[in-house]
């Protein structure tokens, strides 16, 4: 049986323009597919979700300070009431240095893209412009069948 779905499109055109605006069915199975042929491709998948990302140039780019969640113990008298703040690098940069010499990239496959802003989009469209290692997939919402296009025409 012949593969209904080969996903080279997808691939020159997620090469060509750096990040994509994806509609994808709900009942889901699409995007794995596509994520598989990405990782086939010699891109490496990172998949997160839009919601509580906060600053998205800290989170992805820079160093930036976290609180691990407390889970009913308190240090009294020895750090702040709200825990402790732990450091930790951009998930992006640190996982582009720690990239294999013979991947082509990373690709972040972000689901609920729908909840980030105008600029925000801006945004990785130009980290992807800046850093030709990194490719974006943003997905934008659910549609009947699997459709892309570049994400600069979905802003």
């Amino acid at each position: 049986m012949p593969l209904l779905i080969t996903g080279k499109s997808f691939i020159r055109s997620l090469e060509q323009n750096g990040a994509l605006g994806v509609y994808a069915p709900l009942e889901g199975g699409f995007e794995g597919r596509y994520q598989r042929r990405l990782r086939n491709a010699g891109y490496r998948s990172i998949h997160i979700t839009a919601r509580g990302l906060g600053d998205l140039s800290a989170y992805l780019t820079d160093v930036h300070g976290m609180r691990p969640p407390h889970l009913g113990k308190k240090n009294i008298g020895q750090e702040a009431a709200v825990g402790t703040v732990n450091y930790v690098p951009g998930l992006a940069t640190y996982q582009l240095s720690s990239l294999p010499a013979k991947s082509k990239g990373i690709v972040l496959w972000i689901i609920e893209g729908f909840v980030l802003s105008r600029a925000e989009k801006q945004y990785l469209i130009d980290l992807t412009k800046s850093e030709p290692r990194l490719k974006v997939v943003l997905e934008l919402g659910g549609d009947r069948y699997f459709r892309f296009s570049p994400l600069a025409e979905n802003i």
